[in-house]
């Protein structure tokens, strides 16, 4: 069962604009990177094709709110928590956090993203799916002492 995970990488260049700072639209790139190094660690096909078949998790809804800038050369620290598991959707929370010279971490951003499993069927349309059991057992919903965290924990 999990319910959490952190991802780290670095900011590069390209995901900078002419002010250099990152552009917003990379933190939603951010929170799908986590978001797939969630389902490698768990063990579960982010998108699986099968001859015929195609089954992956798009997305219902996303937002983020931004708190700090991040620059190229940045590390980042992506904290993906799962809000809610449905019969057919997921709810993510994310937390973006920059880290600091001295050790210390700093928010730049904190996202809610909601993923539905979905199937193509045979005319060609997206079609929600009910979770697996076994998905469940794989991937849970945090506590809520996790999900309540004050930024930089």
């Amino acid at each position: 069962m999990a319910y959490e995970h952190t991802s780290t990488r670095r900011i590069e260049f390209s995901e900078t604009d002419m002010a250099g700072l990152v552009h917003f639209s990379n933190f939603f790139k951010y929170m799908e990177t986590a978001e797939r190094d969630f389902f490698e660690a768990v063990g579960v096909d982010l998108i699986r094709t099968t001859p015929g078949q195609l089954v992956g998790w798009p997305r219902a809804r996303a937002e983020c709110k931004f708190s700090a800038p991040l620059r190229f050369g940045d590390t980042i620290d992506i904290h993906l928590a799962v809000k809610s598991v449905k019969d057919r959707a997921i709810d993510y929370q994310f937390r973006i956090f920059r880290r600091n010279p001295d050790g210390s971490r700093t928010q730049a951003g904190k996202g809610h993203m909601t993923t539905i499993l979905a199937k193509l069927n045979e005319s060609g349309d997206l079609q929600s799916a009910e979770l697996s059991d076994d998905l469940r057992t794989r991937i849970t919903e945090a506590p809520p002492e996790v999900l309540k965290r004050p930024a930089g924990q």
